[in-house]
């Protein structure tokens, strides 16, 4: 047996290598308990008996399942430390590092109008952020002794912390490494996944990052209530001082907010950030920032709200403006005060002009641009503290007749002019048989009376001689984007619908014989020679200009639109859809195009409500007005950091007078008596110096009434 066995171990290393890796000799037929190979036998599930081919018996079937258990336990370990390595990676692309230093709300805009007058801020206040190393202890210490007592020693999470808020309900299970991931890259979502999402990132940011860069930028973002964003911001905010002047009892209170920065706010609460605040001393007199004798004899601080961040109730022209800001906008810590187009005197007089006129319960929207685009008012509806939505630039509505410009422009791109004959008699044949307002008819009618008159028939005749393809291609080319349907001849009377804000542009495009117009809300910068060579611009012959600038003056002087009729060259066109749905006025003179629309938000009829009526009257009344003050001089410069002006406000109101054809307005300190006199409208003004008629308005009125005597009858 010996022998055998010497034979057997002779060409066998004692762990299964070959003979030339080990000594030669005589081996034991057993080791002795608790030698080193004993040892190897039971980690590797291995066993040699003397009868065994080889050497080697089977393994016993319990050691074997606890290798197979500890090979499993590796196994996953690895798999949770691969996991970990990808997340980690993924974190690294989709949730760049940079991020935690941009603010987490968007910084404040001001907008001025183009004289410097604040129309609207919007955003929070943020100032610049704070350096750890120039604050003192007793600052940081504030924060570290409520928040985070060990973020000093741990990594990001802290388990201990956990453990001590589950047992004692004071203080948060997150570090301050968790909260600047959860507002730096996470949702306020309240779930597990999130939870496991904010401990990952801040194992990331613990990588990445020193202490006092977390410290900072975490202390730059956090949210302090009142808009406050960043400790600086509230520091100068609720005390006045910067940051690195705050007393002990300034930035206990301060740390103190984090919790409920809403609930806390000392300027509403101040009770309750008291109460925080005492809690926040004894924690800082814990931890040694304070002795307790000290943290117990300080005062509460007093603020010093020097001013308050209040924002304005918002106005349409911001609310069409602020998204367009924002999405160009670099995200940074900086303030900005933007110019725009807006002019405070227009948009005063818009704003007078839509109070006064008398709209019952439906609404309107004004928009006042340049040729070139620039929008210098804006009127959204009747009032923008009752109703936000923005008439102008969100509501789409069916422009009527005065999408007739685009058929009558392309008649004459196509070669028509002025004078030349269309049918003028009833559509007897086919689905779409439209009819002329007051069944009015002729065998033949010229182009230029066909606009001014508004004729259905003639302009679906029109439209179907030169076809959608060929009026489509015209709005398209004036800067009209809405949806048009080929083939569809009610396309013509203004069926498709549209934002008025398009509309006014594309009359804008004809006004400055150059289109297409975008409405824009900022000075656009001066174009060089390529940007001209290289634009998709276009314009009209000198012909087919004055053609269609012909037939939108006989609109106003001789058509539907005479209430809009001006002293000086104007041009437009009225539009009233299926119903009394819409009423709309669009037109331009002197430098200015405006369109005007009026009609009820849930689309039901007006009442009897013509584009030719109230709406011709609102855009006549804001022109003159319009006009007269932007050839007034400018008293003086307004204060851009100033009050907010509110001029989506009107600053008068009407007394209903029941049962007769009047309106008692209360304006600038004075009453205001509005009627009609023989269709001569009179406005009685009784202020402080006495009663006065507006001869203005009335010389003005008799003119016109002379001048439309004189007209032959079309």
């Amino acid at each position: 047996m010996f022998a055998w066995l010497r034979k057997s171990r002779s060409n066998r290393a004692p762990f299964g290598g070959r003979k030339d890796r080990v000594a030669p000799g005589f081996y034991a037929t057993q080791d002795p308990w608790g030698s080193q190979l004993d040892q190897f036998d039971r980690d590797f599930d291995l066993d040699f008996d003397d009868d065994a081919e080889g050497g080697f018996d089977a393994p016993p079937a319990k050691p074997h399942r606890k290798g197979r258990k500890r090979r499993w336990f590796v196994r996953i370990v690895a798999a949770i430390l691969l996991l970990f390595i990808i997340a980690v990676g993924w974190l690294a692309l989709t949730a760049p590092l940079s991020k935690s230093l941009e603010p987490i709300a968007p910084p404040q805009i001001t907008l001025l109008a183009s004289d410097g007058t604040p129309i609207a801020r919007s955003g929070a206040n943020v100032e610049a952020p704070v350096d750890v190393e120039k604050l003192p202890e007793h600052v940081v210490g504030a924060f570290l002794a409520i928040e985070d007592r060990r973020f000093y020693s741990h990594w990001g999470v802290d388990p201990r912390g956990i453990a001590r808020a589950a047992w004692t309900g004071v203080g948060g299970g997150s570090t301050i490494t968790q909260q600047l991931a959860k507002f730096t890259f996470l949702t306020p979502e309240r779930s597990l996944s999130r939870k496991g999402q904010e401990m990952l990132i801040a194992f990331w940011l613990e990588a990445w990052l020193t202490k006092d860069e977390i410290l900072e930028r975490y202390l730059s973002n956090a949210y302090f209530g009142d808009n406050q964003y960043g400790l600086r911001a509230a520091s100068l905010h609720y005390f006045y001082r910067q940051p690195e002047n705050l007393r002990p009892e300034q930035a206990a209170m301060l740390a103190g907010l984090l919790q409920a920065p809403s609930r806390l706010d000392p300027t509403d609460n101040y009770k309750g950030a008291e109460a925080r605040m005492r809690l926040v001393l004894n924690a800082m007199a814990e931890e040694g920032y304070l002795t307790p004798e000290r943290a117990a004899a300080l005062p509460s601080p007093r603020l010093d709200v020097r001013t308050r961040n209040t924002l304005p109730t918002g106005t349409y022209f911001a609310d069409w403006v602020l998204p367009l800001v924002r999405q160009d906008a670099e995200r940074s810590y900086a303030k900005q005060s933007l110019t725009t187009t807006l002019d405070a005197r227009l948009q005063r007089v818009a704003s007078e002009v839509v109070g006064r006129a008398r709209l019952g319960k439906a609404q309107v929207a004004l928009v006042a641009m340049r040729p070139t685009g620039e929008v210098v008012a804006m009127i959204g509806g009747k009032d923008y503290a009752k109703s936000p939505f923005n008439r102008a630039t969100q509501a789409k509505r069916q422009p009527g007749s005065t999408f007739k410009l685009f058929t009558y422009l392309a008649a004459i791109e196509a070669g028509m002019d002025p004078g030349d004959r269309v049918p003028n008699t009833p559509i007897e044949n086919g689905s779409y048989r439209p009819r002329n307002a007051g069944d009015r008819y002729t065998e033949t009618i010229s182009l230029e009376d066909a606009f001014a008159q508004s004729s259905n028939v003639a302009t679906v005749r029109l439209f179907n001689e030169l076809g959608s393809a060929a009026v489509i291609k015209t709005a398209r080319n004036l800067g009209v984007t809405a949806e048009l349907p080929v083939g569809d001849p009610s396309l013509a009377l203004g069926t498709s619908s549209m934002t008025l804000l398009e509309l006014t542009a594309a009359y804008a495009g004809v006004a400055a014989n150059r289109f297409p117009v975008k409405p824009v809300a900022f000075v656009p910068e001066e174009r060089g020679w390529s940007d001209w060579f290289f634009s998709d611009e276009d314009s009209l012959s000198s012909r087919e200009h004055a053609a269609i600038e012909r037939l939108l003056r006989s609109a106003v002087n001789k058509g539907t639109g005479r209430a809009a009729a001006l002293t000086m060259p104007n041009y437009g066109k009225t539009g009233t859809t299926q119903n009394y749905r819409d009423a709309l006025f669009v037109g331009y003179a002197g430098g200015l195009v405006v369109g005007v629309w009026v009609g009820n938000d849930d689309n039901t009829p007006l009442d009897r409500v013509t584009g030719g009526g109230l709406p011709a009257r609102i855009w006549r009344d804001f022109m003159v007005r319009a006009l007269s003050a932007e050839a007034a001089p400018v008293q003086d410069v307004p204060d851009p950091m100033g009050p907010i002006q509110p001029l989506d406000v009107p600053d008068n109101f009407t007394i209903p007078v029941d049962g007769r054809d009047l309106e008692v307005n209360l304006r600038d300190g004075s009453v205001i008596i509005s009627g009609e006199a023989d269709g001569i409208p009179l406005e009685l003004i009784i202020g402080e110096d006495g009663i006065s008629l507006d001869q203005e308005k009335l010389q003005e009125a008799l003119q016109n009434r002379a001048a439309e005597a004189e007209r032959p009858d079309p």
